[in-house]
This record gives structure tokens, sequence and C-alpha cells, in this order.
């Protein structure tokens, strides 16, 4: 585990917008804190892809990117997020992960893989582009090929080809490792011009806690957005091989080791972490089946550290390099595209949060918000609709409401009411029968008794049919001294 766990620290520091070497620090003291904690045997922790991109969009309007203000506030940012997700934990509200909806994650992930693949491909190709936006920046290295430095081509092409072929090979071959090794010795033995990872201090990280804490409420939303949805990719994993294994598996839990992980990571001067999918199929296929695979990993990071000025020489181009290869597959086009066969609302979130991902970049976490906002906005567009069905035969109205009755749809009812009063005036009794009702909450429940009081006051007698069972106790209350019990079966028609 620690064999790729170094390499793939130091690119994804390098995608965060810290010097490399800082991955080493993230990679240290967060999968031995959440070891302690973790409900998955096979979570491996530490930098990740999609948390070190939502790390810099976070950073890069705040600070300059690889100074020391913007490492500061990077190890800050790991704090909120430790600190939000430890809460989360503690709380015992796992569920929260599961809150964003599929195509607002599949939008985001896509799109934000694509960010990370353009952010990466100036340094895979040695090139210092003009544009300092991030599609800019990819855009302009593609169309001035002349600009690309041959020797960090040929090492990028052979670390895609090494991580990605290596897996066919055999799942264990570190590729990333190999690559590693190539571009050190490679470097060392030519006369390589290309940027190199420079100098890497030797020995134990700055721990403090002296951070610039007047920073912190500009980094709440955010850390709440990085502490939820660097969390998705942990959840997916750890309930992937909890099924695979019948094994249980704790949310809740999960959260407080991810939490106790960023809280160490951000003390030791690193940035935030989360679950890598990589590194625990990884764990999983080696034959480690105790969280303590990654806690070893860490203190095999830790015993690198006075070493680690081997790697000083390293040519960025692979660690770009290293990071496409593992980003490319989250690349899922496809999966968006057949959304229009399936939903088209559920389309427009997930294409509007690709779009929105993009276009906000590097601020990608306002583009999570507004997808969220905008998947909420549906679920209430669907259930706003009440539909109401309608029987009238020997002055008996009979009413029958199918949906939800919340706050939102309860308008909807009473309006129904009076147009079927009008519309039957001579109806001398009304029947509402509840039975195709999924959810009643407070204000429905008030809402159905005004439609009783005002039947009441146009001299109609009222009884229930079929009051389900999950809303008897909301409306006994809200109907006080009413034949709501649960003394008959609720199929017998009851009167107010």
């Amino acid at each position: 585990m620690a064999l790729v766990l170094i390499p793939q620290s130091l690119a994804y520091a390098e995608l965060a917008g810290l010097p490399p070497y800082h991955g080493l620090y993230a990679a240290m003291l967060p999968p031995i804190a959440a070891a302690f904690f973790a409900s998955s045997p096979y979570l491996q922790t530490g930098p990740v892809a999609m948390t070190s991109l939502l790390t810099f969009g976070a950073l890069a309007p705040l600070a300059t990117p690889a100074s020391g203000d913007f490492v500061a506030l990077a190890a800050l940012l790991a704090i909120v997020v430790g600190l939000a997700r430890l809460v989360l934990g503690m709380m015992r509200v796992g569920w929260v992960a599961y809150l964003m909806s599929h195509p607002v994650l599949t939008g985001f992930t896509s799109a934000a893989a694509i960010l990370v693949i353009a952010s990466q491909l100036p340094t895979a190709l040695g090139v210092s582009p003009a544009d300092g936006s991030v599609l800019g920046g990819a855009w302009w290295t593609v169309v001035h090929p002349g600009a690309w430095d041959g020797a960090s081509v040929i090492l990028s092409a052979l670390t895609v080809a090494l991580v990605l072929g290596g897996r066919r090979v055999h799942a264990l071959l570190p590729g990333v490792l190999v690559a590693v090794v190539i571009g050190v010795v490679f470097s060392l033995l030519t006369d390589y011009g290309g940027p190199t990872l420079g100098a890497v201090p030797t020995g134990l990280p700055p721990f403090s806690i002296g951070h610039s804490w007047q920073a912190v409420p500009q980094l709440l939303l955010p850390g709440l957005v990085i502490a939820l949805v660097g969390f998705a990719e942990a959840a997916a994993i750890s309930s992937t091989f909890a099924a695979q294994d019948r094994a249980p598996w704790n949310p809740s839990r999960e959260f407080v080791s991810q939490g106790m992980a960023n809280l160490a990571s951000g003390i030791s001067g690193g940035f935030p972490v989360g679950g890598s999918f990589s590194r625990s199929s990884v764990a999983r296929m080696a034959g480690g089946t105790s969280r303590w695979t990654g806690a070893i990993a860490g203190l095999l990071v830790l015993a690198f550290l006075p070493i680690a000025g081997v790697i000083s020489v390293l040519p960025l181009a692979i660690l770009g390099a290293i990071v496409i290869a593992a980003v490319v597959k989250l690349v899922a086009l496809r999966p968006l595209l057949r959304l229009f066969g399936h939903s088209y609302p559920q389309a427009i979130i997930a294409w509007s949060t690709f779009a929105l991902t993009l276009a906000l970049a590097p601020r990608i976490d306002r583009a999570i918000l507004v997808g969220v906002g905008l998947a909420v906005a549906v679920h209430l567009w669907r259930e706003l609709p009440l539909r109401v069905h309608t029987d009238f035969r020997d002055g008996v109205l009979r009413i029958e409401p199918e949906g939800v009755l919340f706050f939102g749809s309860s308008p909807g009812l009473h309006e129904a009411l009076l147009k079927e009063l009008a519309a039957h005036n001579t109806a001398d009794r009304l029947v509402i029968d509840l039975r195709r009702l999924g959810r009643i909450d407070y204000t429905g429940a008030l809402a159905l008794k005004g439609v009783v009081d005002d039947a009441q006051q146009a001299q109609l007698e009222v009884a229930f049919l079929g009051v389900p069972q999950h809303a008897r106790r909301i409306l006994g209350r809200v109907f006080g001294d009413s034949p709501l019990g649960e003394d008959k079966p609720p199929e017998i028609e009851r009167r107010v």
C-alpha cells in the first residue's frame, strides 16, 4: 500500500495546489488515525483526486497556490473538514452522505474529472501555458504542440501506459511506483531540462495548530461541501465491499474515522483527505483483511520521510500523468447521455451540474450546491401536484387524494374540496379516503382538519376511510378527541 500511496500522495498534493511533498504529510498520520475508528476493513485513507481538486477550488481565490498562506489555509481547511465529519459521525447522521442524488454526483464527477485532466495536461506535456485558467491553459497546450517538451511527453505516455496497462497485467502491479522509479533514474542519467519535484524536506512535518483561524468563516461552506462530497467515495467503497462480504458497515462510524484523519492531516501540514477507491481495491486484492493495513502504510510513509530527498529529481510530468491516469475513468459521458432515456428532469439536473462545474471552476463547490438545489426543486415539483379523485352518488361525495400531503401540496386539497362542493351542492355526506396518500405531515394534517371544518359548516356529515397507520398519531393529535385511534381497522369508515 505504501508503494502506491507515496507517489499518489505527491501527485494529489500537486493537484491541490500545494508543494508535492505535502502529500507525504497527508499520507502519514491520516491513515493511522483513521484505522482506530474505521468501520470498513478495506477503506484506505489519504490524498484523493476529487478532494484535492475541491481543495484547490476552495483555496485558489484566497491565496496564491504553493505559497505559505496557501499551505496554511489547506491545513486549516483539513481541520474544518475533519470537525464537520466528526460532528456528523458523533450525531449518528451518516445517512446525510446519501442526500446528494445520483444525477448530481454523476454530472459533478464527470466534469470534475475533466477539470483534473485539463489542469494536469500542461504539466504532463512540459509546457507553461499563457492562459492561467484551467480549461484555457489546457486548450492553449493542445493547440501549441510545438511548445511540448519531448522528454516530458515520452515520460507521461510511459506513465499512463504503466498505470493503466499494469492493471491488465496484474491488479497488484505497482505501475505508479515503476513510473516514479523510471522518472528518477531518467532524470539522474540524462540532461532532463523539464521541471522536477525540487527540494524535499526530510524529517517530521511541521506539527502546528497555530493556523490563521480568522479565515475559518470563509472555509466553512467549502469545508462542509468537501466533508459531504468527499465522503461519498468512501461510502460507496465501504458499502460495496460490505455487501460483497455480507458484513455490516456503519457510515456514522466511518464519518468519525474520516474526521479524525482530516484533523491529523491538518495538524501535520497536510490538506483534506478521503477514502481512495483504487488503493482500497488494491488493499483488498493484496489480502488485507483489517483496517490496520492503512495504519501500517502510514507508518511506512513516516519511515520514508528521512530519505524522501531521493525523489527531488522526479520530473513533474510523471506526477501529472499519474493524476490523469487515475481520473480518466471517472469521465462518464455515456451514463449522462442515457439519463435522457430514463428521466428528462434528472438528465437536466445532471447536465446542469456538469456544465456549472466546468463554468464555475475553480469554485466547483458552488456547482454542487446548485445541483443539489436543482434536485430538491425537481423533487418538490414532483411532490406538489396532489391528484384528487372524486365520486358522487346517492348524496355521498367521496374524495380520494393521491400523492403526498405536505405543506407544499396541502392547499390543493382545500381547493379541490371547494370545487367539488360547489359542483355537488346536494351532497349531505363527505367521505375522505386516505388510502392513496404516501405521507401526511403536520401541515397536511391541519389541511385535513380545515377540510373537515369547512364541510361541517356546510352541514355535511364527514367520515374518514383508510387512515394510514403512519398518519394516525399526527391526525389524532390535530383532531383531538376523534375516532382515529387503533381500536378499529382502517378500512372501516369512521365518523368525526
